[in-house]
């Protein structure tokens, strides 16, 4: 009988996977906790909480109660010209968590659509203004935001995107500078549509860190040209960065904020984009025709409504940014020394992700580093992912002491072992 990588070799094509050179995919066929189980019997530490996702870890007892129960109690129904109780306690209560001054809450189903449905909502919303020469974006050199075509276009096109850039809108790019922001917002004057950035980390950039001056300052220019700053916390929601939010460590309120991955904890699909009273207003009108034009069939499902709620009473009465953040210290009381090793550039830390930038005949994604760490990281009984030449971990909230000594354990000894 053929195995299940075997049989998956034969008829699955994988996300973000060259088939051509990387070897078979993980067989899992369970998991609990931060543990992944395999076919064959062993345990692989999830370090990278299945990307970034998995809050609490998997299978917790409160998140699978949530989704059953509501799941006998209505599974689907269609969200427009419909409503429930799990969507509307949902968006109560992340309005309440959120930074003050967001209004309403836009349901979607990932990270990229939540993006998406962002740069929609502010491109038409400035044609329903009167203001349709505003349609040029600003992001940041290194972004991702996402892999549908909007979402594509404000990230950067290097390296996943360059085959797309004739169908992209277009974007100005700048670096983390705040004088370099104004004076692009400056050139583009009448034709700045807004300002979209991953607040205090650039998860698929490497693991890089963002100034929470910078973030500020983003606010700051946003309000006094009165175009909107889209705040992109997919990976960052949820107390990944020691905060609820980041924009809360920043101290700043975003006019839309997007939304993925940990709301449901990392049990099923659902994202966000949470918006101002005027961002919403602009779509008012007596005239039919004038309403926002998105939506997908499973909007606002109840069954990951249910289990999202029942994340953020997780996340509140485990205090998970605390968490996050002690586990983050952890790794990197562990890791710091290593910024003398020859073979490491930097060691960075944020909340419940660590970072170690590596040398390597090639920078960046592409890095010959990436596949030959994973091995030997899953050699050694732990899943991660290194983005390139940046080896990271963010592990799930459940993480203890114990396994935290070891997943830094595991990333030095990756540094530290010249095979590796």
């Amino acid at each position: 009988m053929s195995s299940l990588p075997e049989r998956d070799g034969r008829v699955v094509w994988h996300p973000y996977t060259q088939h051509g050179c990387e070897g078979p995919p993980l067989p899992v066929v369970g998991a609990a906790g931060a543990w992944l189980e395999l076919a064959d019997g062993r345990r692989v530490f999830d370090g990278i909480s299945s990307w970034w996702a998995t809050l609490h870890g998997h299978g917790h007892p409160r998140l699978i109660a949530a989704m059953t129960t509501q799941a006998r109690r209505l599974d689907h129904v269609l969200f427009a010209g419909a409503t429930h109780e799990p969507a509307v306690a949902l968006a109560e209560q992340l309005l309440a968590v959120a930074p003050p001054g967001l209004a309403r809450v836009f349901y979607s189903d990932d990270g990229s659509t939540a993006v998406e449905v962002a740069l929609k909502m502010v491109l038409h919303g400035w044609q329903q203004r009167g203001a349709s020469d505003r349609r040029v974006f600003v992001a940041l050199h290194g972004a991702y935001h996402g892999d549908t075509f909007g979402a594509m276009a404000v990230g950067d096109r290097d390296p996943f995107f360059t085959a797309y850039a004739p169908w992209l809108f277009e974007v100005a790019r700048v670096s983390c500078d705040a004088a370099e922001l104004r004076r692009t917002l400056a050139a583009l004057g009448e034709r700045a549509a807004g300002v979209v950035l991953e607040p205090l980390l650039q998860g698929a950039a490497g693991m890089r860190l963002v100034a929470p001056e910078f973030v500020r300052e983003a606010r700051r220019v946003c309000t006094e040209l009165g175009i909107p700053l889209i705040a992109d916390e997919v990976m960052t929601g949820f107390g990944r960065t020691g905060a609820m939010f980041a924009c809360q460590r920043a101290g700043v309120t975003p006019d839309l904020l997007c939304l993925a991955k940990g709301l449901t904890g990392g049990v099923l699909p659902l994202a966000a984009t949470l918006v101002t009273a005027s961002v919403f207003d602009a779509f008012v009108h007596r005239e039919r025709t004038r309403f926002f034009p998105h939506g997908h069939t499973f909007t606002a499902n109840p069954i990951a409504c249910a289990v999202a709620r029942e994340s953020l009473a997780l996340c509140r009465e485990n205090d998970v940014p605390q968490r996050f953040a002690a586990i983050g210290a952890m790794l990197h009381e562990a890791l710091a020394d290593l910024r003398s090793h020859p073979r490491v550039l930097d060691v960075r830390q944020l909340g419940g992700m660590v970072a170690l930038e590596l040398r390597s005949e090639r920078m960046g994604y592409g890095s010959e580093l990436a596949l030959r760490l994973r091995a030997e990281s899953l050699r050694r009984g732990v899943l991660l992912r290194p983005l390139g030449n940046v080896l990271y971990a963010l592990p799930p909230a459940c993480t203890t002491d114990a396994e935290a000594a070891m997943l830094a354990e595991v990333m030095r000894a990756l540094v530290v072992d010249a095979d590796a």
